[in-house]
């Protein structure tokens, strides 16, 4: 009966303290409680305040279930009197363990702590468990056992501490154990019959909580009546140690409840692959704060939606704040150097396993495994490098992470840059004015909670960031002031009253909603999160600040920080969103009207959907160079390549070859300058021309599809894809050696071996020889100036310089009508000749101006000697076939333009496989992977692709993006009240 009663007592007790973050609510009748439960009951029932703000409830969050007790099994029959005699021998021991236990829950319980002595009993009523849905494990008769309890027979049947001693003899401090013993029997103990046996102390300050400490009124008058302070900081320090203990207490209860809401959490996350995954309320409104990111980085919609922002100077403290906030170690370190270089928005929220993941990441981090955690340090540095522009040392760009976890306050921060004073050395000049633009940015929205971070091991003259702060929030009205590394504080600063000035706010310039006061590690890279805590709890157990009252137990820890952020946060979202969602309302409702105005024919396409739209054409002219007929091909790359190399033939080849009357000369001549051509220079041209007329098609079908209706928007894009594919297209190398191979064999050739071949190379001769000629004519005529009919309609005249070449001119023209077999190089004393002739008649000519001269007029007569050459040839074919060696008609030069005209239309055929074969294929390649690498470079979309048209889609899109976002954010808020 005392052992089920017992259990009755304590899962009473436990069941006081409910976790809000559960979701579900417990209630017990007040008859089936145990009478201390209900004397608990009573008894706060009589010290509530109903006055009290409801909305002041923020310690309520780190209460949680504890497990419930589960009766024993009962032996088996048969067992043998061994096991249940030494059950019955050690029924003492038992109970006393278990009331020693239940005595912690109710001094914790009476005394409040720190955390709970400000709270009210209708607030705990409030969150009373209801065990409507536990009845399977206590059933009824168990109630109805603990209503037959007599007290006075349980406090009479409790042993003595002596006998307990006996029975422990190597338990240490057996004093403090009688003393808490005898506190429980005079909790038990009853004078009246229906008075409640325990009379819980009311709030007060420090020495008002030791006295309610005591329980007892005796203690209660020694205290008062004593002066001695070495007793009263004895009894401050023992307020504080119990205060800790039930802090442990609740930290056990909270981290079983974990567990629990893990299994729950678990159970849920297996129903969501059998249903349609429902996103969380912070998860919601995160991806809010996402599209608007991408919307403006500037701020210039106005986004006033709320986030927390923590700001502070470099290297104090703020990464650590939120890791501890985040319960793992996610962020990058180093010792004394900038470690953030672009803002991190964190989603914090709460979930069965403790991930993290970026938004843009399908990849989960565990993050109860080292190797995954340094991985997420590494992705998240890599990330931020990424984001620095060359030349700079911090980025505006946002990089968003969300973390999970059981237990995990739901919020979204962002981490910015560490405010500095000095720029030093690999810094970009602008680095201070850059990390307090991005600041500012981040502030000036009205509705972001600011969390301040201040170095407390520092001195508060060095702190850059609170002017900033006051500032941007002058009245602090949505500021939070923490001040870490309070241990090495305390350790360092002569006097201990500054800390206290500074949470008070009487130190900084700047005002604040809360000041807290929080320890973040050793300073050690490698500490845990778990360590990091223990460490905290243990600091400020013994730290004189909160025995000596300058600090107040709520204004410690980043438990408790975390918890107050986080209220802080969720009220301002409430207050604030709807009104942002019908901002945003109102800008789709303008953005659609003038859209419907000035493109009613036109889809809204965005800048990702356009580009998709010129890639599909793009693409399809590139598959338009496949349809390209072989005729086309050969033609155009037989007509290009001869422009290319004719210059060269005439020049050097041909004019050199024709100077010697002699046929062996003549062939000698050609054959060695069309082997030295053909070794050095002939591939290469070829090559080079083959690539020109893969691009000029290209562009060709390019120019076409423009004209066909096509949307002018995209022709920046076509002509950077374009330019930028033939940059990366490498011509295949390795052709060079056979088409060298090829070309020789064709220019050995010398058989002309029908008619048809023979017309067609005099043809070719023809039409070469003709074309020189006008090219040669045209610039003597510019050199002469214009003739009589020119001057006389045209009323022009001829300058000196152009008078002088005229007359020069006619002097040559005199001389080769005496010799017209003249070579093609004027000697010196024709030179003299020629400039004595012209000074009789008065015109001065230097020597330079008659042999340049010379060089055109000499370059007529030959090639006007060729065509007429040429025109004798027409009917050569007849010798050449029966190689008359005597005959006077000589047509060697016809079977050289046969030999380059073969030349040409052997290496075009050879080009166009290639080409056809090969080198549209890589050049459809390439242009593919340019378009991929455009389309992930947003930068390189917005500068190709622009207009207000795209502007206009691009803002409409978002914001009817945002303002659905916001709408089911909304209304799931509204379901959550």
């Amino acid at each position: 009966m005392l052992r089920v009663g017992s259990n009755v007592a304590c899962l009473a007790c436990r069941n006081l303290v409910s976790n809000n973050n559960m979701g579900i609510r417990f209630r017990v009748p007040l008859q089936k409680l145990h009478p201390l439960s209900r004397a608990i009951h009573h008894r706060y029932s009589a010290n509530a305040n109903p006055q009290r703000p409801p909305h002041r409830t923020a310690a309520r969050h780190f209460t949680s279930m504890s497990r419930l007790p589960i009766r024993p099994p009962k032996p088996p029959p048969g067992s043998g009197g061994r096991g249940h005699q030494q059950q019955r021998n050690f029924w003492g021991l038992r109970l006393a363990a278990r009331l020693l236990k239940l005595r912690y829950i109710l001094l914790g319980s009476a005394v409040g702590g720190g955390y709970t002595a400000k709270k009210s009993y209708e607030e705990w009523k409030e969150f009373l468990p209801d065990f409507s849905e536990y009845n399977w494990v206590i059933p009824d008769f168990v109630w109805e056992l603990s209503e037959q309890i007599d007290l006075e027979k349980l406090t009479k049947a409790l042993p003595e501490i002596e006998e307990i001693a006996k029975l422990l003899p190597d338990m240490p401090d057996m004093s403090k154990i009688g003393e808490n013993f005898a506190f429980l029997k005079s909790l038990l103990s009853t004078e009246t019959p229906g008075e409640p046996p325990l009379k819980a102390t009311e709030a007060a300050p420090v020495a008002a909580a030791a006295a309610a400490a005591t329980t007892t009124e005796s203690s209660d008058k020694q205290y008062k009546k004593s002066s001695d302070k070495e007793k009263i900081d004895q009894l401050q320090e023992d307020l504080v140690r119990t205060q800790m203990k039930y802090q442990r207490m609740l930290e056990k209860l909270e981290k079983e409840n974990k567990e629990l809401r893990k299994v729950v959490l678990q159970k849920d996350d297996k129903g969501i692959h059998q249903r349609k995954a429902k996103k969380s309320l912070i998860d919601l409104y995160s991806e809010v704060l996402d599209i608007l990111s991408d919307f403006d980085t500037n701020y210039d919609t106005q986004d006033h939606l709320p986030r927390v922002v923590v700001v502070g100077d470099q290297s104090a403290g703020k990464t650590s704040v939120l890791e501890m906030i985040a319960q793992a170690r996610i962020f990058p370190r180093g010792s004394g150097e900038m470690m953030t270089r672009s803002p991190v928005k964190v989603t914090l929220s709460e979930g069965p396993h403790h991930v993290a993941m970026f938004k843009d990441s399908g990849r989960e981090f565990d993050l109860s495994k080292e190797e995954d955690l340094s991985a997420l340090r590494r992705e998240i540095e890599l990330r931020m490098k990424k984001s620095v522009k060359e030349g700079q040392t911090v980025s505006p760009e946002t990089i968003s992470l969300s973390v999970k976890g059981p237990g995990i306050q739901r919020m979204v921060l962002v981490d910015l840059p560490g405010c500095i004073s000095t720029v030093t050395a690999g810094m970009a000049a602008d680095t201070k004015e850059t990390i307090f633009s991005i600041s500012k940015a981040y502030m000036q929205n009205p509705n972001a909670i600011i969390l301040c971070i201040q170095d407390g091991s520092v001195d508060a003259e060095r702190s850059i960031v609170t002017d900033l702060v006051s500032q941007m929030d002058p009245q602090g009205k949505r500021t939070i002031f923490v001040l870490t590394k309070v241990d090495l504080a305390e350790k360092n600063l002569a006097s201990p009253n500054r800390i206290q000035q500074i949470v008070e706010g009487k130190l900084f310039p700047m005002k604040a909603l809360g000041y807290f006061a929080v320890v973040t590690g050793k300073g050690s890279a490698g500490e845990s999160i778990e360590s990091i805590k223990d460490y905290e709890e243990e600091f400020f157990q013994n730290s004189r600040l909160l025995r000596d009252g300058m600090l107040k137990p709520h204004q410690v820890t980043t438990k408790n920080l975390s918890l107050a952020v986080s209220d802080c946060f969720w009220k301002m979202v409430r207050e604030s969103v709807e009104q942002q969602a019908d901002a945003f309302k109102a800008s789709r409702f303008n953005l659609e009207t003038e859209w419907k105005n000035n493109y009613p024919r036109l889809r809204e396409l965005d800048r990702n959907e356009l580009f998709e739209k010129a890639k599909n054409e793009i693409l399809d002219e590139v598959i338009s160079l496949s349809q390209v007929t072989p005729k086309h091909w050969e033609a155009i790359l037989q007509k290009k390549l001869w422009e290319r190399v004719s210059t060269h033939v005439i020049e050097n080849i041909y004019l050199p070859a024709a100077q010697s009357m002699n046929s062996g000369t003549f062939n000698t001549t050609v054959d060695i300058k069309l082997k030295q051509w053909t070794d050095k220079q002939l591939p290469h041209k070829a090559l080079e021309v083959a690539w020109e007329t893969l691009q000029e098609e290209f562009a060709r079908f390019m120019a076409e599809y423009k004209g066909k209706d096509q949307d002018d928007i995209f022709d920046k894009l076509k002509e950077a894809v374009k330019d930028e594919s033939v940059k990366r297209h490498q011509w295949n190398e390795r052709a060079m050696d056979s088409l060298r191979v090829i070309q020789h064999n064709a220019l050995e050739d010398r058989s002309i071996t029908d008619k048809p071949q023979w017309d067609a190379a005099i043809q070719f001769m023809e039409e070469t020889l003709q074309s020189r000629l006008k090219d040669t004519e045209s610039v003597i005529g510019d050199m002469v100036g214009p003739d009589w009919k020119q001057r006389w309609m045209g009323w022009t005249n001829r300058t000196s310089e152009q008078h002088v070449r005229n007359e020069t001119k006619n002097e040559l023209e005199r001389l080769l009508k005496l010799n017209e077999d003249h070579t093609a190089y004027l000697a010196n004393d024709e030179v003299t000749t020629v400039r004595k002739n012209l000074e009789g008649r008065g015109v001065d000519v230097d020597p330079v101006l008659i042999k340049d001269t010379w060089h055109q007029m000499y370059r007529r007569h030959f090639l006007q000697k060729a065509l007429t050459h040429c025109n004798l040839c027409k009917r050569g074919f007849y010798y050449y076939q029966r190689h008359f060696v005597d005959s006077e008609l000589e047509c060697n030069d016809v079977v050289l333009f046969w030999r380059i005209q073969r030349m040409l239309l052997i290496t075009a055929n050879t080009l166009r496989q290639q080409l056809t074969n090969t080198e549209v294929r890589r050049l459809e390649k390439n242009v593919k992977e340019v378009l991929e690498d455009f389309g992930e470079d947003l930068e390189k979309k917005s500068h190709l692709i622009t207009g207000r048209r795209v502007q206009l889609a691009e803002d409409l899109k978002k914001v009817r993006e945002i303002q659905e976002k916001l709408e089911a954010f909304i209304e799931a808020l509204h379901k959550e009240k």
